[in-house]
């Protein structure tokens, strides 16, 4: 992995995760219990609106795996102030919203390597807690958080809409 660098990803360059976003949509199809976004241009034209508003604000940041010049796995980790009235997250904490590796590049440590920077990236800006959510199926990517001392918190029931015949 010597030839992969971690860099932090401007606003301007938020086009670029477009494919990166799909792959990891497309991969939460594929194990989720309920119907998830079906149109993908819909699906990153709302997940771009997000990551822009994030970054315009100043409440969210990017790093991006580089090979080269091409993107191979990106983490958007939101920062949120204030407490929360429900779990101890001291007045700050860090929420990774979207961690996406290529699949091709999947199993070779491109998470961890995301993962090691957003947590020095935290430690620079002094924020110790960090949430994580996991697409329910998701089971490798539950046991990869798991391995880095993130324990479940707590679950999302949502209702699917009715079947149509």
């Amino acid at each position: 992995m010597g030839d992969v660098a971690v860099v932090e990803l401007a606003a301007d360059r938020i086009d670029e995760l477009r494919e990166l976003w799909l792959a990891l949509h497309h991969a939460h199809r594929a194990v989720a219990n309920v119907p998830l976004q079906p149109d993908d241009e819909l699906s990153w034209s709302l997940r771009r609106a997000d990551y822009g508003t994030w970054l315009g604000a100043g409440t969210a940041f990017v790093l991006a795996a580089e090979r080269g010049s091409r993107l191979i796995g990106y983490a958007v980790t939101r920062i949120h102030e204030g407490g929360s009235d429900t779990f101890d997250l001291g007045l700050r904490h860090a929420e990774v919203w979207s961690l996406s590796v290529a699949p091709a590049e999947r199993g070779q440590g491109i998470g961890t390597l995301l993962l090691d920077a957003v947590e020095r990236e935290l430690e620079r800006r002094g924020i110790e807690h960090l949430a994580i959510a996991v697409m329910d199926g998701n089971d490798g990517a539950r046991r990869f958080y798991e391995r880095r001392g993130l324990v479940a918190a707590e679950t999302l029931l949502l209702r699917p809409p009715p079947a149509t015949p």
